[in-house]
């Protein structure tokens, strides 16, 4: 680690706080319906789907209104995904997907996970990546932000049934937040040589007198979008490793600054909605926190190096630098992915089946711990404030009282509603392990054998439950067993999910606010701060850290006994 680094870690973080705080502001007012520049467009919306956005839904409704929308895109991403051989903008003439491949991709693009069971340059037509995997792209991120809006509005209104209307929040999140943003980024992106073309793939020769095959695509625009939306879903294989898709480091820091600024941001819009912006400073206190010490983490793991490859004589100065890009260097290669699996993006600078073994651990720990740090795009608030309300529960047993979190009760309702939402995690992601590591169908797809081995299995449903979509590397996905049991592990981690929350969400809304007593637990300062990362920590390491024990952990005191994998 050198002092240069962490100032290039510093100033790109520096940059995203600073950018969320007035991208905060901006959210919180197109929540309340005051930006209204797109407004005969949005009226168009409404009036083609026969919708009243002033006519609020409450928590069933809202729910029911998500899961339909969200049911339409799968269906329609699978049949283009089915009948793209058909379908025009395919210039290769790529056949469609088998069904057992378009499910799990379906899956994965309409659960904002973007796993990849395929390569994008050779499975994807032009029209899948465009009109399928791109539009999802946006309305599963869409979806995660209006979901959070509502949720937030359960903790400013009291005594209502209501939490908005959900295709009112779908539209403008799309119109007024990701459109705009996209365009900008994606512009930015264009101009720093990220091809943005119908042209057909390229063939050059190389020095050698080879032949290779050059892919190329509408790619600028669907790379900003994955990043904004925290989608993670590369339009070519080995994501933005790729030199199309991370031509320089400048390229790389906006795909950074893409992937965290919308989940930082929210956290203050969330404090804007319920009037006291201090609670939104807090809980993104907690989650810039998380992400400093997990890149320091990574950082330092790679930075040390391997000594099986230091006693052959590579420099140890050197660092890790196995299946990282020179251009990047470790910095870059920490920070991107601590954001990238922190914040449930899934998008890749560096092959984590590379790493050392406690280098991989972080990321996956990451994902484990609920993807709230900074979680994904709306994903990550209401996650956050699920952990939120176990906080000042455990606060209330502490003292004694019954806890209350922005004037609201928090009773026995609340506190099952909030552990069932917990549990789905470790439950899908040690139980779809659990089976597949004794089933020779599904260990016939792991490559390496030891504690790498169960890493790679671990990984892979860690990051489809917690709708991450980066991969481990070295697992042999596109199987049926897999793309199954991953795309059933991605419903659970989406949908199994959010439907406590909005119940959760539904229940505070209808009760009164309480006012503020000399007992009430303050929930905007470092004690509140302190408790709820202990929270997190406590119930993600609990569960996870026996698997964790014989994955990455028992791989380090391998590999430096000597053996690796």
């Amino acid at each position: 680690m050198t002092i240069v680094g962490w100032a290039q870690i510093a100033l790109v973080l520096a940059i995203i706080v600073a950018a969320a705080v007035p991208l905060g502001r901006y959210i919180a007012a197109v929540a309340r319906g005051r930006v209204t520049w797109l407004g005969a467009m949005e009226t168009l919306f409404y009036r083609a789907g026969g919708i009243d956005p002033a006519r609020g839904q409450d928590w069933k409704g809202y729910g029911l209104s998500m899961l339909a929308a969200n049911a339409a895109g799968f269906v329609l991403l699978f049949a283009v995904l089915r009948l793209q051989g058909m379908l025009p903008l395919n210039p290769l003439g790529l056949d469609g997907m088998s069904s057992w491949l378009a499910f799990n991709t379906a899956v994965s693009f309409v659960t904002n996970t973007n796993w990849q069971a395929y390569s994008g340059e050779v499975a994807a037509s032009y029209l899948s990546q465009m009109a399928g995997l791109a539009v999802q792209n946006f309305l599963s991120a869409s979806t995660g932000i209006a979901l959070a809006l509502a949720v937030s509005r359960a903790f400013a209104r009291g005594g209502v049934k209501e939490l908005g209307n959900f295709w009112a929040d779908f539209t403008r999140v799309t119109l007024y937040v990701l459109l705009p943003l996209t365009l900008v980024l994606g512009t930015a992106f264009v101009a720093l040589g990220i091809p943005q073309t119908f042209a057909s793939y390229v063939t050059a020769t190389t020095l050698e007198g080879a032949e290779q095959v050059i892919p190329l695509g509408p790619a600028a625009f669907q790379i900003a979008i994955k990043h904004l939306g925290t989608n993670g879903g590369g339009f070519f294989g080995v994501n933005s490793l790729h030199p199309f898709e991370g031509p320089d480091a400048i390229a790389t820091a906006l795909q950074i600054w893409g992937q965290a600024i919308i989940p930082f941001a929210l956290c203050l819009t969330f404090g804007r909605i319920v009037g006291d912006i201090r609670q939104g400073r807090a809980l993104l206190a907690v989650m810039i926190g998380f992400v400093v010490l997990a890149t320091a983490a990574i950082y330092a793991a790679e930075a040390a190096g391997n000594p099986l490859l230091t006693a052959l004589g590579v420099d140890p100065a050197m660092g890790n630098m196995e299946g990282k890009d020179l251009r990047f260097g470790l910095p870059l290669v920490a920070l991107f992915t601590a954001t990238t699996t922190g914040a449930s993006c899934g998008a890749v600078n560096a092959m984590f089946d590379s790493f050392t073994p406690l280098g991989g651990l972080i990321p996956m720990f990451l994902i484990q711990l609920g993807e709230v740090l900074p979680g994904g795009v709306g994903s990550g608030l209401y996650g956050m404030l699920v952990f939120a309300l176990l906080a000042v529960f455990v606060a209330g047993l502490m003292v004694g009282r019954t806890p209350e979190y922005l004037g609201k009760k928090v009773q026995a309702r609340e506190i099952k509603l909030a552990m069932l939402a917990v549990l789905i995690l470790p439950t899908t992601i040690l139980g779809f392990t659990a089976v597949s590591l004794v089933l020779p169908a599904a260990v016939s797809s792991i490559q390496d054998g030891g504690p790498h081995g169960l890493s790679e299995m671990l990984y892979a449903y860690t990051s489809a439950a917690g709708n991450n979509g980066s991969a481990f590397g070295g697992l042999t996905s596109d199987t049926p067993w897999m793309n199954v049991t991953l795309g059933i592990a991605m419903l659970l981690g989406r949908f199994a999910y959010v439907v406590p929350v909005l119940a959760i969400a539904g229940s505070l809304a209808a009760k009164a606010k309480a006012p503020e007593s000399a007992g009430t637990f303050p929930t905007h300062g470092p004690l509140f701060a302190g408790l709820l990362a202990g929270v997190i920590l406590i119930l993600g390491g609990l569960q996870f850290l026996p698997s964790l024990t014989l994955g990455p952990i028992a791989e380090h005191f391998v590999m430096l006994a000597g053996k690796t994998f």
